[in-house]
């Protein structure tokens, strides 16, 4: 059987700042991210499963996306963890949607987070084969399984 790859879009809002960045991107601003996710493999044969003919559904692709990345960072702020105390405490009383992770919240680096969460939340079945994330119209960076093996 063939393999084949599926991709679903996704997009949300998000803000970050680049920690001892040396241009306009260490002050906190936002970003609508555009996200593709790409997963591969043989599409099901079973002819009396509701599957049939699918390597994963659409809609359960979605869900997972949705459960393990989008619900989590769509309409929050992303800090590395080592920003200013005093800062994340006068944000959080102000703002309940702040995520302290343990990189610098650059696109490069929130691919590696993503990539991670979605491999471990795969059907064993289905192997991620590449994440897009385009931070803006004209700038994205992708990920993808054959380089990171």
């Amino acid at each position: 059987m063939a393999v084949i790859r599926i991709t679903k879009q996704f997009s949300f809002e998000m803000a970050h700042a680049l920690m001892h960045y040396d241009g306009l991107c260490k002050n906190i601003h936002g970003h609508s991210y555009r996200m593709d996710v790409t997963v591969q493999g043989t599409p099901e044969t079973d002819q009396e499963s509701p599957k049939n003919g699918m390597i994963m559904d659409f809609r359960d692709l979605k869900r997972m996306i949705n459960r393990v990345i989008i619900d989590v960072v769509d309409h929050a702020l992303l800090l590395c963890e080592n920003s200013s105390p005093e800062l994340v405490h006068q944000l959080r009383l102000n703002y309940n949607k702040i995520l302290l992770v343990t990189y610098q919240p650059t696109t490069e680096n929130l691919l590696s987070d993503f990539a991670e969460r979605i491999q471990s939340n795969l059907p064993p079945h289905i192997q991620l084969f590449s994440i897009r994330l385009r931070e803006t119209d004209s700038s994205f960076a992708e990920w993808f399984a054959a380089d990171n093996r």
